[in-house]
């Protein structure tokens, strides 16, 4: 309440008493009860708003609460007094009255201090746990003696602390991850260009017969293929990660765009003797989508999946209407991966773990860039259980 509202409350109240004094008795007491009533009203309002106003010299909350209690007390022991002087009540009355008073003082002061004792533990226990928030600390489960906003604050206490602790543990995953990104990347970059700087350095030097020189320059090129795709991929990648996307999205029939690639990337699967096949029916709802990037997507997981598929093997790709997406699978019978694996696999450069090498056919990033891409359609990417080899699937938007 603000102090115009209690000064509005104070006169209502004074003239309410007064009016009710006048009507069982004279107007005249009506009228002295009600100035007597503001008077002593108004020096309690003014006590309590010179208090508020140096509540800041006070100190703790139970001296400014025992500050408030005494000033009230005070102030109505004096109102007895002038209750004395002015309506000249007889001294037996003022002392009972005064010891009355008093009495009831005590017991309110008590109650204050009981209530106000609990109060002010559970102020404490917000504090020290906003404490131990600042020292670091991020464990906390915070309880107060009652279900009142101090309980809310405690419970806002707990839940930030738990929030700081899972942004504190999400930024150390993002920065370990940037390093080992930077690791891999500086990896990945630094074994072709040192066969470059070999092979351009042994040519230079002239330390080679002329048969060996023409070796090396077609060496060359296959290390340069590797940087560019590398970049392009890296280049990709922080694009669609950074929403600088510009695609145009269209309905896309999903059987003629499979059919496409499948043939597209025959004449690699005939060379690592690996069959790829292709069921999707024609009348597959379409999909709302950018054909190349899909088509990106679907070049990537064929290759990833003709890579770890021995000889003989065979790859099949089907898609089918799920709900309000388009869902596509590409499945095949290599050696799989471990729940482990898969659980990580679309992390950059990621390789099935530490003792596995690095494919020389791949730049590390192909099951990266198709969740980004697939991500930035609005559908998402999965590994699907399968009793042999691989089954990676991924969603579309119905058109």
């Amino acid at each position: 309440m603000t102090a115009r509202g209690a000064v509005l409350g104070l006169l209502v109240g004074a003239l309410l008493g007064g009016l009710a004094v006048g009507l069982v008795y004279a107007p005249g007491d009506g009228l002295v009860t009600a100035i007597y009533l503001g008077a002593w009203g108004g020096s309690v309002l003014a006590a309590v708003q010179i208090l508020m106003r140096r509540r800041g010299r006070a100190g703790s909350l139970s001296r400014q609460l025992a500050a408030g209690v005494l000033v009230s007390l005070g102030l109505s022991m004096l109102a007895i007094g002038a209750i004395v002087v002015l309506m000249f009540i007889s001294p037996h009355d003022a002392l009972v009255t005064a010891v009355l008073l008093l009495f009831a003082g005590l017991l309110s002061t008590y109650s204050v201090w009981a209530l106000s004792r609990g109060v002010l533990l559970d102020v404490h226990t917000v504090r020290d746990g906003l404490r131990a928030v600042g020292d670091g600390r991020r464990d906390l489960d915070l309880h107060t003696g009652a279900r009142d906003e101090l309980s809310e604050l405690a419970a806002a206490v707990t839940s930030m602390a738990a929030r700081l602790a899972e942004s504190e543990r999400e930024r150390e995953a993002t920065d370990r991850a940037r390093r080992d990104l930077v690791a891999a990347v500086s990896h990945d970059l630094r074994t072709p260009l040192t066969h470059l700087r070999l092979l351009s350095a042994a040519i230079a030097d002239d330390l080679v017969d002329r048969a060996t020189r023409r070796s090396y320059l077609e060496q060359m090129p296959v290390h340069i293929r590797s940087l560019s795709a590398l970049i392009d991929d890296l280049f990709e990648l922080s694009r669609i990660e950074a929403g600088d996307i510009e695609w145009s999205m269209e309905q896309v029939r999903l059987p003629e765009l499979v059919t496409e690639t499948v043939e597209a990337i025959q004449a690699h699967a005939e060379a690592k003797r690996v069959r790829v096949t292709a069921t999707v029916a024609g009348d597959l709802a379409t999909a709302r989508a950018n054909p190349e990037r899909v088509q990106r997507v679907l070049f990537n997981l064929i290759q990833n999946a003709i890579r770890h598929t021995p000889a003989d093997g065979s790859v099949t790709v089907a898609a089918q209407a799920n709900g309000r997406s388009v869902e596509v699978e590409v499945a095949d019978t290599g050696e799989g991966l471990a729940p482990g694996d898969q659980a990580m696999a679309f992390e950059p450069f990621y390789t099935g773990g530490p003792e596995q090498a690095r494919s020389n056919d791949g730049t590390g990033l192909g099951l990266t860039i198709c969740r980004a891409i697939v991500e930035a359609h609005g559908g998402r990417i999965w590994f699907a259980e399968t009793p042999v080899g691989t089954r990676v699937c991924f969603s579309l938007p119905r058109g």
